[in-house]
């Protein structure tokens, strides 16, 4: 059964896939839209730009495997490649054949490796700070790779100190701007740390894709291959991925277009949420016409 979220017109609903219950949040009609979150995260990153894109689509934005509202994988797979596994079987179950894909960080990976995989199934592709694109990255995520250290900031995020230092580094670490943090992202960071097994998983997560040295997935020898209309985004101040590896992609995807948002972070859907809706209204309006 549907429940609503807040004000927003957002219906929280709750489907199986591969077996497993999903969490998703969805709102409007028409073309089918998936919004993919990044680690450590979840489906509410969104719950500022789902309302306008609603207006145009039906919004779907699951929480993914492992986070809150959402089982843990089979096996304890978090490798990007279960993840793609699950965005198809999350289309079956659905019933989608096939959905325009916009993924921040872990979840632009996720997108990518779909659309390369299986271009039948994504319509148009959204990258916003995706992973994926280049070796680097911030070297506050990759002392979690360290033995031992990962699991001392698991202990320690799951205490109620532990939680709020938890989501005031990532608040630091992620937005580009102090005044950019809504006290709401703060408060559901808090509760995401205080949730069973939640940075366990999170810190799989993590370390599937990030290693001492760096990322260990990378696609950029694959993006002359990608067919799809792509849209590449990036915040002028992301300290968690450097706005180089979206030059260097755009410089390889054969039908792509690259933005900057000024005065932003990682987070743009939470960060300049109306800006980045203008963007993606732009590109969407574009790709349908096109």
């Amino acid at each position: 059964m549907a429940r609503r979220k807040g004000d927003l017109g957002l219906q929280e609903h709750s489907i199986y896939v591969e077996g497993l219950p999903i969490r998703y949040l969805a709102a409007g009609e028409g073309p089918p839209l998936v919004l993919l979150h990044g680690v450590g995260d979840n489906a509410l990153d969104w719950a500022w730009v789902m309302p306008a894109l609603a207006r145009t689509h039906r919004v779907y934005a699951p929480d993914l495997p492992g986070s809150a509202g959402s089982a843990r994988p089979k096996g304890d797979d978090y490798s990007p490649a279960s993840f793609e596994r699950f965005l198809n079987a999350f289309l079956d179950a659905l019933e989608v054949e096939r959905a325009v894909v916009i993924g921040n960080s872990l979840g632009g990976l996720v997108g990518l490796r779909l659309a390369l995989a299986k271009p039948e199934r994504v319509t148009a592709l959204g990258l916003l700070a995706s992973a994926g694109l280049g070796r680097r990255i911030s070297p506050a995520l990759r002392s979690l790779a360290i033995p031992g250290y990962g699991g001392l900031a698991v202990a320690w995020g799951k205490r109620r100190p532990g939680a709020a230092q938890r989501a005031l580094g990532r608040a630091a670490l992620l937005f580009g701007r102090p005044g950019g943090i809504p006290v709401k992202w703060l408060k559901e960071q808090y509760r995401l740390a205080r949730q069973p097994g939640f940075l366990e998983a999170q810190l799989a997560t993590l370390r599937a894709q990030v290693g001492l040295r760096g990322q260990r997935q990378l696609m950029l020898d694959r993006l002359p291959s990608l067919r799809v209309p792509t849209l590449v985004v990036w915040g002028e101040r992301d300290r968690v991925l450097p706005y180089a590896q979206a030059r260097e992609a755009i410089s390889r995807i054969p039908n792509g277009s690259l933005e900057l948002i000024p005065n932003c972070g990682h987070l743009p859907q939470v960060e300049r949420p109306d800006h980045l809706t203008k963007i993606l209204e732009r590109f969407l309006k574009e790709r349908a016409l096109g």
